[in-house]
């Protein structure tokens, strides 16, 4: 497929997402959005694919939505966000719920969805140019991109509301001390440190992890006992799985093991 909003790699088992609207830094329109679901879509499909990376291109992650789109929507613009946000939503379900890991690469400003996306994210890696703002109370608007579903879960009920409701900045190393990110490294290393974390998942054990993922986000609404059902079924059919008996033969041989994500 051909994208105009967004660049869609794949090389040695890892998928990279990069927004490339250069002319809005990257902001999110509808544009951006229907392509952001079909690159979604492709990642849930490939079972070659067994990492996806987000990524912005140039200095900018993502400063939330496209601004100048909601004002050329005019009066059309209830319609304009729900269309935009249909695509949008659509392809970060798909990303949060498939099996395949998903990193997060914040290279400057995250505003808006951008800091939705960064919160979406199983692992999220922040250079130190990193900022990370809520923004949508400011413009007269609310959160989308599961903003109200993740940070709550991550920073706790009283942070969150401080953060969307006061637009609070935050430095990268704030957002690593509230736990929006998992690491924080130079500027200069944030391709190679992201691109390494993405490829030790590529060669681990896909269902394994996708299982384990599901397993602990589950946790939030279940009982104790409920939970430990689910977990000894999950456990049951990873016992069921090649990468299953290839962990426990490298286990015994002492060696690496071979991981095929199945």
């Amino acid at each position: 497929m051909e994208y105009t909003a967004l660049l869609f790699e794949v090389q040695n088992g890892i998928a990279k997402i990069t927004l490339n609207q250069p002319q809005a830094k990257n902001a999110i329109n509808l544009d951006m959005a229907q392509d952001f679901m079909h690159a979604a879509l492709c990642c849930n499909e490939d079972p070659e694919i067994r990492t996806v990376i987000i990524t912005g291109g140039g200095n900018t992650f993502c400063p939330g939505g496209d601004v100048k789109s909601f004002v050329a929507a005019a009066e059309d613009l209830p319609r304009y966000l729900k269309e935009t946000l249909a695509y949008l939503h659509a392809g970060l379900s798909c990303l949060m719920r498939m099996d395949t890991p998903l990193v997060v690469s914040v290279n400057g400003v995250a505003a808006g969805a951008g800091m939705s996306l960064s919160c979406a994210g199983d692992i999220t890696v922040a250079d130190e140019s990193a900022r990370f703002v809520s923004a949508y109370t400011q413009i007269g608007l609310t959160p989308d991109g599961s903003l109200t579903y993740c940070l709550s879960r991550i920073v706790g009920m009283k942070r969150a509301l401080e953060l969307v409701l006061t637009n609070r900045v935050l430095s990268a190393q704030e957002a690593l001390d509230w736990g929006i990110v998992t690491r924080v490294v130079s500027d200069e290393d944030l391709l190679a440190e992201t691109e390494a974390i993405a490829a030790r998942m590529a060669s681990g054990a896909t269902k394994a992890l996708g299982t384990a993922k599901r397993l602990l986000r589950g946790g939030w609404t279940e009982t104790l006992e409920t939970q430990m059902e689910c977990e000894a079924r999950a456990i049951a059919d990873m016992g069921r799985t090649a990468d299953a008996k290839e962990g426990f033969a490298a286990f015994l041989e002492k060696r690496p093991p071979n991981f095929k994500g199945n």
